[in-house]
C-alpha cells in the first residue's frame, strides 16, 4: 500500500483514493513549532539581563519635582485708587466761520492748518457794492437832516408870528409836526447808515477765537451767502482743551466730596492702548443730571495741551486719581484667584510647599489688589502657575517670566 494514499471501496463497488493520516500528522507538528518558537523568543526578549522596568506611574501624572512657579511678596504701600473709563477730546471752543452778508468772495488771507489769534484776518467778500450802499445812507441822512433844521426854524419864526396874533395857531402846529416828521426820518437815515457801515465792516472776516483753522472749504471767486452750511472754514481752539468721559454713579458722591473740598482731580489721558501717556490733566466740572439710561454722570477735564498731543474729536482712556489707600497690604492682582469656596491665593511656605490661603479684597487699583485679611506683608505669593498646583504639592520660584518656558 502506498504511505500517501489510501484506497477505500465503497458501498457501490467502485475504488476511492483519499490522503493518508501522515500527512494531517505533519502539519499539525509544524504549528506546534511555530507556536513553541515564538513563545521561546518572547521569553528571551522579556527577561533579558539588564532591562529596567518603568517605575509606576504617580496618581495624576505629576513628577517627583517641584512645580516651577513664579511668585511676589506682600508689601505695606500706599495704594492709588483711580477711575477708568473712555473719553472724548473736546475742544473748548469750536467756531465754523461764516459769512454775514453775501457777495463775491475776493480774497482768502489764511493757509490751512495756521495758527490764528483772535480778529486775525481770514478772508474778505467784495465791498463795493456795500461801500456805495454807505454812501448812499449817508447822503440821504445828511438831506434829511438839512430839512430838519429848516423845519425847526420856521417853527421859531412861527412862535413868535403867533405871538404877535400874525398867523393862525393851526399852521404852527403842522410846522411842529413836520419837525417832528423830520427828526424820525433823521433817526431811521442814522440806523440806515450804521447799518450800511456794519455791512462794509462784515466784508473783511476776522477769526473769532484763538485757535488753529481748518481746512478751507471755500476758494477765492465764489459767491458766498448768509445760508452756506459749510461755511468758510472752522477755527477750533487747541489750547487749553478737554476730555468728556463718563463715570458710575456709585462713584458721584465721592467726586462731589473732593470737588467740594477743593482738592484737585489728577486726570491723565493715554492712548486707545492704555499704555502711552498722552497728558495730563485735573478734573474742571460735572454735569447737573445722571444720565438714566446708563446710569453715569459725565465728566469735563481740562488739559493745557502745549504740545498739542491732544487732538478734537479723538479717543483717549482717561484715567482718574480719586483717593489714595495710605499703609495697606497689597498684592499683585494675578495672585488673587476665585473659586467656590470664595477668594483665595497660593502662598509658599518655608519648607518650599504651596498651600491655599482663604483671603479678603478691597480695592483693585491696576496690578495690585488690596488684601484686608488673610495675608501678611512678606509673604510670598503665587503670581504665575497656579494651574499647576494644589496644597502641599512643592514649588520651585522662578523669575518673572520664566514659568511655561
Amino acid at each position: 500500500m502506498d504511505s500517501q494514499k489510501v484506497t477505500e471501496i465503497s458501498d457501490d463497488g467502485h475504488a476511492r483514493v483519499s490522503p493518508a493520516p501522515a500527512r494531517r500528522s505533519r502539519w499539525w507538528r509544524w504549528v506546534v513549532a511555530v507556536v513553541v518558537i515564538a513563545a521561546t523568543v518572547a521569553a528571551l526578549v522579556w527577561f533579558v539581563p539588564g532591562r529596567q522596568q518603568q517605575p509606576p506611574p504617580k496618581p495624576g501624572g505629576r513628577s517627583e519635582g517641584p512645580v516651577r512657579v513664579t511668585a511676589a511678596a506682600a508689601e505695606t504701600a500706599d495704594l492709588p485708587v483711580y477711575l477708568q473709563a473712555l473719553g472724548t477730546v473736546t475742544p473748548l471752543a469750536t467756531v465754523t466761520v461764516r459769512t454775514r452778508i453775501d457777495g463775491q468772495l475776493t480774497q482768502v488771507a489764511f493757509r490751512e492748518g495756521q495758527e490764528v489769534r483772535r480778529g486775525d484776518f481770514l478772508v474778505e467778500v467784495d465791498p463795493r457794492p456795500y461801500r456805495a450802499a454807505r454812501d448812499q445812507a449817508e447822503g440821504q441822512l445828511a438831506r434829511d437832516q438839512a430839512l430838519l433844521r429848516n423845519a425847526e426854524v420856521d417853527v421859531i419864526r412861527y412862535r413868535n408870528l403867533v405871538a404877535e396874533d400874525s398867523i393862525a395857531r393851526q399852521t404852527l402846529d403842522t410846522q411842529e409836526s413836520l419837525v417832528r416828521q423830520y427828526r424820525a426820518t433823521v433817526k431811521i437815515d442814522q440806523a440806515m447808515v450804521e447799518t450800511a457801515r456794519l455791512n462794509l465792516d462784515y466784508c473783511r472776516i476776522t477769526s473769532p477765537i484763538d485757535g488753529r483753522v481748518g481746512l478751507r472749504q471755500v476758494d477765492v471767486g465764489n459767491y458766498v451767502q448768509t445760508g452756506d452750511a459749510g461755511g468758510i472754514v472752522v477755527v477750533t481752539q487747541m489750547r487749553p482743551i478737554t476730555v468728556a468721559f463718563t463715570i458710575p454713579e456709585d462713584n458721584l458722591q465721592t467726586v462731589i466730596t473732593r470737588m467740594r473740598a477743593g482738592k484737585p482731580l489728577p486726570v491723565t489721558a493715554y492712548d486707545r492702548s492704555g499704555t502711552t501717556e498722552i497728558a495730563t490733566g485735573v478734573l474742571s466740572t460735572m454735569d447737573n443730571q445722571v444720565d438714566p439710561a446708563t446710569g453715569t454722570v459725565k465728566l469735563k477735564a481740562q488739559f493745557d495741551n502745549k504740545d498739542e498731543r491732544l487732538f478734537p474729536n479723538q479717543f483717549v482712556n482717561v484715567r482718574m486719581l480719586l483717593d489714595t489707600l495710605r499703609g495697606v497690604t497689597i498684592v499683585p492682582s494675578a495672585a488673587v484667584q476665585r473659586g467656590s469656596q470664595g477668594t483665595y491665593v497660593y502662598v509658599v511656605g518655608a519648607e518650599g510647599t504651596a498651600a491655599t490661603r482663604p483671603v479678603e479684597t478691597g480695592v483693585r487699583s491696576g496690578e495690585s489688589t488690596q488684601l484686608t485679611r488673610g495675608i501678611a506683608p512678606g509673604e510670598l505669593v503665587v503670581t504665575d502657575g497656579v494651574d499647576r498646583l494644589r496644597d502641599g504639592i512643592r514649588v520651585a520660584v522662578a523669575p518673572a517670566g520664566a514659568v511655561g518656558q
